[in-house]
């Protein structure tokens, strides 16, 4: 599997995702463990909430992972919003490994839309639709 530093532009210390697990046509999942090094870590764990960053994470790496397969080059994108983004536990625990999954809905030349979901030890802990913007090549906004 292709290491995730070559399918997103996140770099230390906001590469927060470890490994992709797998990736398909439409889907990709995305791992990362929660130890003492981990970004945002509080002493009750990471808040739910950075799930959403996850999530966004999950999403480039999916597109990086498209664009490589068809002999294009990882590129900047956004995350313009989520809805339905529902925490079904606080934190993510000193310990715990998280499983990061989307699944692409739809997508145009520049927009897309995902569900996103995160499971710790096969429960559902967050999920969400996220909603990116992936501008054309030479077109970043400033």
């Amino acid at each position: 599997m292709t290491p995730l530093v070559d399918l997103v532009p996140h770099r230390a210390p906001m590469l927060l995702l470890d490994q992709v697990e797998a990736a398909g046509e439409t889907t990709l999942q995305a791992s990362l463990a929660i130890h003492a090094g981990t970004e945002f870590l509080e002493a009750e764990g990471v808040p739910a909430h950075i799930g959403i960053e996850y999530m966004a994470q999950a999403c480039a790496a999916f597109a990086g992972h498209r664009a490589l397969a068809t002999g294009g080059a990882p590129r900047i994108g956004f995350l313009l919003g989520t809805r339905r983004f529902l925490m079904h536990r606080p934190w993510y625990r000193l310990g715990e490994t998280l499983l990061v999954s989307v699944t692409l809905v739809f997508q145009d030349e520049a927009m897309g839309s995902f569900t996103g979901r995160i499971e710790v030890a096969g429960e559902l802990a967050a999920e969400a639709e996220l909603t990116v913007y992936e501008p054309p090549e030479g077109d970043i906004p400033s």
